[in-house]
């Protein structure tokens, strides 16, 4: 036992002597790796087609279910990847992405309900909003 102890010790030794990254390499990498750009260009455009749908009084249900569900699915993918190394852009993005999400639930069940359609607006509004600042703060934790 007390070998197997200090065989623990000296690997975790010589894997802390290997180095480690810095935060902004990690960063970096994190943006690299999970696809982050893609995903920002693929949620922009799902807000901006569930926007347009909700904005379009004679979308039907089964039109926001559709688009409203894809955004949903979307989102829940991005938020999949976090956390990222950087705690604050981990902070931004999972408010961004919750923002969004609520909006996308909302649109979901806005039906012809102007008072749910400006609700969902205003969630993916905020989501939009969040989403930029993390994307700002992102750039600068990477670089």
């Amino acid at each position: 036992m007390i070998r197997r102890l200090g065989a623990l010790a000296v690997a975790g030794l010589v894997l802390s002597a290997c180095g480690s990254l810095s935060a902004a390499k990690a960063t970096a990498n994190w943006v690299h790796e999970s696809d982050y750009a893609k995903n920002n260009a693929t949620l922009v455009h799902d807000v901006q087609r569930a926007a347009a749908a909700l904005a379009d009084h004679s979308s039907t249900d089964n039109q926001l279910h559709t688009v409203c569900g894809v955004l949903y699915t979307d989102t829940e993918a991005a938020n999949a990847s976090l956390p990222t190394p950087d705690a604050q852009s981990t902070k931004l993005l999972s408010r961004a992405y919750t923002e969004i999400g609520d909006g996308g639930n909302e649109c979901y069940d806005a039906a012809t309900s102007a008072s749910q359609r400006a609700k969902a607006l205003a969630s993916l509004a905020a989501g939009l909003a969040s989403l930029s600042e993390a994307a700002a703060r992102l750039a600068t934790a990477a670089a």
